[in-house]
């Protein structure tokens, strides 16, 4: 009988639309991003893009997964401007086409943004999966730029960036989504 009263409550709560609006995978509400983090966490990405570990085509860019992780977590703080401002800034700092970096991060953030809504009901690692084209996307976009204007191929280690791109999706989530966690809460009375 308990268990009849249950699924009735759970039917009628997910008819009238009043179930929570939660990721499937997260049992936690989170706390409002502070944008001085938001900045903060641009601005080390970019940091790390500029340190000259040498130029291995296989080099993740990190400020291109920070700049997704933002567009699917603050789509409304984060967007296209942004991510074309940063792109200029390493078209400056690698002495590329000027524009070549901002259209590859102007396009991820674009379909970034696109399917923000979507992503969120995935668990991190199907994130991971969903987030490989785009990455692989924008490294398509910035060789082809390359090559118009009389660049050379790169060579096939270009293929594995993006791999490795999706594969710190996981790390990202959970380092950048730590500060919003709150405490877990043991009071029943008030489980948020």
């Amino acid at each position: 009988m308990l268990a009849l009263e249950k699924s009735a409550r759970t039917n009628d709560a997910s008819s009238t639309g009043n179930h929570d609006m939660m990721p499937r995978g997260s049992d936690q509400v989170l706390l409002p991003v502070n944008p001085l983090f938001m900045w903060f966490t641009l601005l080390v990405s970019l940091s790390l893009n500029l340190v000259p570990l040498g130029r291995s085509p296989a080099m993740p860019d990190l400020l291109a997964l920070g700049l997704v992780f933002w567009n699917v977590h603050q789509p409304r703080r984060i967007g296209v401007g942004v991510a074309f401002l940063f792109g200029l800034v390493m078209d400056v700092h690698d002495a590329a086409v000027l524009g070549q970096h901002a259209l590859a991060y102007t396009l991820l953030s674009y379909f970034a943004i696109t399917i923000h809504r979507r992503l969120q009901w995935f668990a991190v690692p199907s994130q991971a999966l969903h987030v490989l084209p785009l990455f692989a996307a924008a490294h398509a976009a910035s060789l082809l730029v390359r090559l118009i204007v009389g660049g050379m191929l790169p060579g096939w280690e270009m293929l594995l960036a993006p791999v490795f791109e999706a594969l710190l999706w996981p790390l990202a989530c959970w380092m950048l989504l730590a500060p919003q966690r709150r405490a877990p809460d043991p009071d029943l009375n008030r489980p948020l």
